[in-house]
């Protein structure tokens, strides 16, 4: 659970430094961008402007960026000058430029094979056409977002390490408090086994002497109650403590689930409720037998306990290639969205019935802590007729 919590931290955190690089860097990228598309517009249009005034080309000053100022006469000839990379005297270059802009046949736009950015206009009855070298300005956004990429890396790294610091700082009072509660726990559930078992022998001693045997006999109820009170503590403590995976080993998942469901066929009968298996074989997985089996026994007692007389369905398929799916059906009335969200929490009882029947609302509690630790879910759906209770465990393939 502490571990959950830190990694919950660590991952808001980093969260929140990706929205807000993302944001900066994005808005720093689109202003940029548009502050070198309005410079070339600028040069562009003072290109233009150059061309209805007559004069020597020669006499112009630079412009900041390399340019070519092209005049397309109507029978097709070209003269360009300017101040670009590009060699000016290549006739078929710049019968390639002119052709490729006129085809276009829209007053401005980029030519992105040759980095150039260009306008059209008329001065003096032929068509002028300006070019701007745009590759420094693709250079420069490159630029910036190759610098963009290593600040945000190491913004990454340092929020990351920063935060893992803060989780561990902040957990640390939880942690303590989690480790003092399973220690409790886990120590009055021994020191109570004890004590406990002395009542229970003294308690079937006493029910075999005594006249008042209904005496003797509530305190054996009441003690077997505490057992198990006693026992669920226990089973708790080892979830939390990390033991169950201590013990995983390669498992028949198909064959488990029905030596598990074997000895609840009669139990079932007694109740006046119908027991049917569905079990797909074949299905294996990586768990520990004990809680798996567990597990399964959990869902079945429930149904025992809550079902209204009917057909009790368990089925064990495949969900997915590396999925299996447990479950178990219970007919009776449906569960409210409000109580299927608590219904796994520890102690929880959600009706009077489950006070009732000794249920102190760990099995379910216990069942999740275990289908946890094996990397899978446990949930309950509802209809009009009954509960579904599903059990998403991975499984090889």
């Amino acid at each position: 659970m502490l571990k959950k919590l830190r990694l919950k931290f660590v991952l808001v955190t980093i969260s929140i430094v990706l929205v807000m690089l993302s944001v900066i860097f994005g808005l720093v990228y689109h202003f940029t961008a548009e502050n070198l598309e309005d410079r070339a517009d600028s040069v562009l249009e003072t290109l233009c402007q150059w061309a209805q005034k007559a004069g020597n080309p020669h006499e112009r000053q630079n412009v900041g960026l390399p340019y070519i100022l092209m005049q397309v006469s109507s029978r097709g000839d070209i003269f360009a000058s300017g101040m670009i990379r590009y060699d000016l005297s290549d006739e078929t270059l710049l019968q390639e430029l002119a052709a490729r802009v006129l085809h276009n046949d829209q007053t401005e736009g980029c030519l992105k094979d040759y980095d150039l950015r260009y306008r059209t206009d008329w001065a003096f009855g032929v068509r002028v056409i300006a070019f701007v070298d745009i590759s420094s300005q693709e250079h420069t956004l490159e630029d910036l977002i190759t610098t963009s990429l290593i600040i945000a890396l190491c913004s990454i790294a340092a929020f990351l390490g920063l935060s893992i610091l803060l989780a561990r700082w902040m957990v640390r009072p939880v942690d303590r408090a989690w480790k003092q509660q399973k220690q409790f726990i886990s120590d009055a559930s021994h020191e109570l086994k004890t004590p406990l078992t002395v009542i229970m022998s003294n308690g079937e001693l006493l029910a075999e002497e005594v006249r008042e045997k209904p005496y003797a006999q509530n305190i054996l109820t009441a003690s077997e109650q505490m057992r198990k009170l006693v026992e669920g503590l226990l089973e708790l403590t080892r979830v939390d403590n990390g033991q169950v995976q201590k013990s995983f080993e390669q498992l028949d998942m198909s064959q488990l689930t029905e030596d598990a469901v074997l000895p609840f066929e009669p139990v079932f009968f007694e109740r006046g409720l119908e027991l049917r298996s569905q079990i797909q074989p074949g299905i294996t997985l990586w768990g520990n037998a004990q809680y798996l089996r567990q597990t399964v026994q959990i869902l079945l007692d429930n149904g025992v306990k809550y079902s209204d007389p009917g057909v009790v369905w368990l089925r064990l398929e495949r969900h997915t290639k590396n999925q299996c799916i447990l479950s178990v059906y219970t007919p009776g009335q449906p569960i409210d969205a409000r109580q299927a969200e608590k219904l796994f929490d520890r102690f929880y009882k959600g009706d009077q019935a489950r006070t009732n029947n000794g249920s102190f609302g760990l099995g379910l509690a216990i069942a999740k802590s275990a289908v946890t630790e094996h990397g899978g879910k446990i949930w309950v759906q509802s209809d009009e007729r009954g509960n579904l209770f599903c059990v998403l465990l991975p499984c090889d393939a």
